[in-house]
């Protein structure tokens, strides 16, 4: 059992801080839409610091959708293969209705929308029901299904099928970002293609049954993950050298600095073959790292951060709109359309505070969720 609760604890510390490192990236959609940030960025035109906090974020989706595969494993381990995928059933349809309605709402701030926006707790909802109809399926089959979906996915970036309306709306859902509409009255923009994604919970899931079997001390588990983490790494580093497949070509700057931002600036939508190698072995070692100091007092503010990640979320989007509407209400949209800060600096400020602010709220709520596990709906926030 103690073995159990250290995973728990060093899967939510994580989870906490991504979700922090994804809140500095919420403020700057929040705060600083007077620079916007293609995708991928564009070196020449965009401050260092601005690119590395876009870099920061980059961290979090992947490395979240990889948790929420090796969670789908834990869980499993503890149960069985039904309950297991009712829970991905529910869990996946619950978060693509809370994207729909809630999240939707908090971000454009209309009812009915012209536009919704399919975004990550929409991809995390998807991956989980795929998820659910793969988990029966033998393990090296999983293992193929994954990397074959990781690797292979980037053949397929100049299919397209305009001229078949149907078979276009379901690309765009599955490896297009786009715009879908129905008529003149509503716009579904494909921020997050799904299919990539399905890739990552799966091998999630995959890393699970290798590195969390029962018979797995600490140390073993930790050195298969290291070794998951920097084999990713070397792959990531060989084939971004080679600058021949997985993203959009690097190139040499003016500056050793911009030359650098070239080599890590990779395509996030759909997540590029590079973009995921890179992301989700930084998270492989940041998660054994953070198995180092999950007795550490100072780690348990991330711990309860991860342990609520829904209701963070949910929590962080509305203040930030709330705070936004009464920024413009005081001071009026002093960056053309927008209110809008000057510095990035002023962003990460932003975000501690808010941190600061909501942690006793995170607090309160997670020590609920623990006293409460018999209600249900708990365990999806």
């Amino acid at each position: 059992m103690q073995i159990s609760s250290q995973r728990l604890q060093a899967i939510d510390a994580l989870r906490g801080l991504v979700i922090l490192i994804m809140m500095v990236d919420h403020v700057r959609e929040t705060f600083y839409l007077h620079h916007q940030v293609p995708d991928p960025m564009l070196i020449a035109d965009t401050d260092k610091s601005l690119f590395l906090s876009r870099v920061l974020a980059h961290l979090c989706a992947p490395v979240f959708i990889l948790l929420t595969g090796l969670s789908a494993y834990l869980y499993q381990a503890k149960n069985n293969l039904v309950m297991t995928r009712e829970f991905l059933l529910k869990r996946g349809l619950f978060l693509i209705f809370l994207e729909l309605v809630v999240i939707n709402f908090a971000w454009t701030g209309s009812f009915p929308p012209d536009v919704i926006y399919l975004q990550v707790i929409w991809a995390i909802g998807l991956s989980m029901l795929a998820l659910a109809a793969l988990v029966g399926l033998p393990r090296k089959i999983l293992w193929t299904i994954s990397l074959v979906i990781i690797f292979g996915h980037n053949l397929l970036d100049q299919v397209s099928f305009e001229n078949i309306p149907i078979l276009q709306n379901l690309w765009m859902i599955l490896h297009e970002r786009g715009w879908i509409e129905f008529g003149e009255f509503i716009r579904f923009r494909t921020s997050y293609p799904v299919l990539p994604w399905i890739g990552v919970i799966t091998l999630g899931y995959c890393i699970g049954t290798v590195a969390f079997r029962q018979n797995r001390n600490a140390g073993q588990r930790n050195l298969i993950l290291l070794n998951f983490g920097l084999c990713s790494i070397g792959l990531f580093l060989v084939l971004r050298w080679i600058n021949m497949y997985g993203d959009q070509a690097w190139i040499v700057m003016p500056t050793i600095t911009e030359t650098i931002m070239s080599f890590v600036n990779l395509t996030k939508y759909p997540p590029s073959l590079l973009f995921i190698l890179w992301n989700v072995s930084i998270g492989l070692l940041l998660f054994v790292l953070l198995q180092k100091f999950e007795t550490k007092s100072w780690i348990k503010p991330l711990i309860i951060f991860g342990s609520v990640p829904m209701f963070f979320y949910i929590v962080h989007l509305y203040v930030l709109k709330a705070l936004y509407l009464i920024a413009v209400h005081i001071f009026g949209t002093n960056q053309g359309e927008y209110f809008g800060v000057n510095h990035v600096a002023t962003l990460w400020f932003i975000a501690i505070i808010l941190s600061m602010l909501l942690y006793p709220l995170m607090l309160k709520f997670s020590d609920f969720k623990h006293r409460n596990k018999h209600i249900a709906l708990l365990k999806y926030f």
